[in-house]
């Protein structure tokens, strides 16, 4: 099996599992259920958090059902070594820790914040969550999609396409009642911008992490929710999405011509 056919599958299963999904929650929310956030009112109404969770996860889901059908692993504990794989040098990990730290401290600068929403030490506790509702999603998306497409097209171009592929896979958030989409917490205009730009940031960990890129980019996805958790929801204005997303999308092709140049 060619690796674009299995980035066809990938793709086209990803999107049935999610859609088909977030579709029946859709309907289900005219009858009035509802997902829910906290953890108290999750373990109340696991009937709707479940198929919630299969949702965010259908990316992973999918990477694992592909990758195994085309005989590309063995079995799940073949797939976890990959989607684990934490023997990655200590520069990775403060390139992901410090690209973070940038984006939440511009935006947060340049819209006007100075506090956090939460104690600090709910970032730590949020983690655990925020590893399958989120960070998991890059089992999917970084085991095979995002690095075919920059095999093919390049960083930049895969990057923009592989932007707004992942924003119509996070379109349904916005029609399903109980996420913070749906209640208006977030702009869409903003939120695509920020998907955009780091898939950029992404793509640059991809590029100069080799076989460890899944791990740290799972590692950063689940960062950046834990942190969107405590500090508050971002995107919160346009000023603050703009300048720190263009900051994110620039150290992010910088990072990768440096990194080209040094390997040629």
């Amino acid at each position: 099996m060619s690796e674009k056919k299995i980035i066809i599958q990938f793709t086209i299963l990803t999107f049935c599992i999610a859609y088909l999904v977030s579709g029946a929650l859709i309907a289900l929310g005219q009858f009035g259920f509802t997902v829910h956030s906290t953890v108290q009112e999750s373990l109340q109404h696991l009937g709707m958090n479940i198929p919630f969770t299969i949702y965010i996860l259908s990316p992973a889901i999918a990477s694992y059902i592909i990758l195994k059908k085309n005989n590309k692993i063995v079995d799940i504990k073949d797939w976890l070594k990959t989607v684990f794989y934490v023997k990655n040098a200590i520069s990775l990990y403060l390139f992901v820790i410090a690209g973070l730290a940038l984006y939440f401290f511009i935006h947060l600068v340049v819209s006007g914040r100075t506090e956090m929403v939460l104690p600090f030490y709910m970032f730590f506790l949020a983690l655990p969550s925020n590893l399958i509702i989120g960070g998991l999603e890059e089992a999917g998306w970084m085991y095979i999609l995002q690095p075919g497409l920059d095999k093919k097209f390049g960083y930049v171009l895969s990057s923009v396409s592989f932007g707004i592929i992942w924003t119509l896979w996070h379109i349904p958030l916005f029609f399903i009642p109980g996420t913070s989409h749906y209640e208006g917490h977030i702009d869409f205009g903003m939120f695509a911008v920020q998907l955009i730009a780091f898939r950029f940031f992404y793509g640059a960990i991809y590029k100069i992490s080799g076989n460890g890129c899944v791990f740290l980019c799972v590692l950063c996805h689940t960062m950046f929710n834990a942190a969107n958790f405590t500090l508050g929801t971002l995107p919160m204005t346009w000023a603050g999405t703009i300048v720190a997303n263009t900051v994110v999308v620039l150290v992010s092709i910088i990072t990768v011509l440096t990194y080209n140049k040094k390997k040629r």
